[in-house]
């Protein structure tokens, strides 16, 4: 019989292969990479943001980021668009194109998630969070992007990833 921690880190391991396994599936069904979708769910809050916040906002450099609006850009699912207040400063614009894109690409984890958790008492959705918070911080990742609603996130593991697409 496995002791508690053993048992604890297979069901972990489980829930990070459901999170994969729909990070897969929703980049199947879009075309686009997870970190392109994801820069798109982080634009779907506001419909714009400045660079800079995309990368804050999902913990990663300008860098990384500059290279997802490249490619997003080059597909005309975002635009970028320099402010009027601050010509050197630019904001990147999700386009009706790219909404629509996020609009016909499904989330069925996210759903799932959400209802039943919707289900629970306050009380038992607090210690849910808790104890979440508690295992990440125990796994040392406390400074990993969260995986966010679509409507403002998607999976961020592929921004660490190497991606070519």
């Amino acid at each position: 019989m496995l002791d508690r921690s053993s048992e604890t880190l297979i069901a972990l391991r489980r829930i990070v292969h459901a999170l994969e396994a729909n990070a897969r599936e929703m980049a199947r069904a879009s075309g686009l990479t997870q970190a392109q979708l994801l820069v798109l769910h982080t634009l779907s809050r506001n419909g714009q943001e400045m660079p800079r916040d995309i990368a804050r906002s999902l913990g990663v450099g300008q860098a990384t980021i500059s290279i997802q609006i490249d490619k997003l850009e080059a597909r005309g699912l975002v635009r970028r668009e320099r402010r009027q207040a601050d010509r050197r400063a630019i904001w990147v614009i999700l386009t009706a194109t790219g909404r629509n894109l996020l609009d016909q690409t499904p989330d069925p984890l996210y759903e799932r998630f959400s209802a039943r958790f919707r289900d629970l008492s306050p009380w038992e959705q607090a210690m849910l969070m808790a104890v979440t918070e508690r295992v990440a911080g125990m796994l040392d990742a406390e400074d990993t992007t969260p995986l966010l609603h679509p409507a403002e996130t998607g999976d961020v593991a592929a921004l660490y990833s190497s991606e070519s697409s």
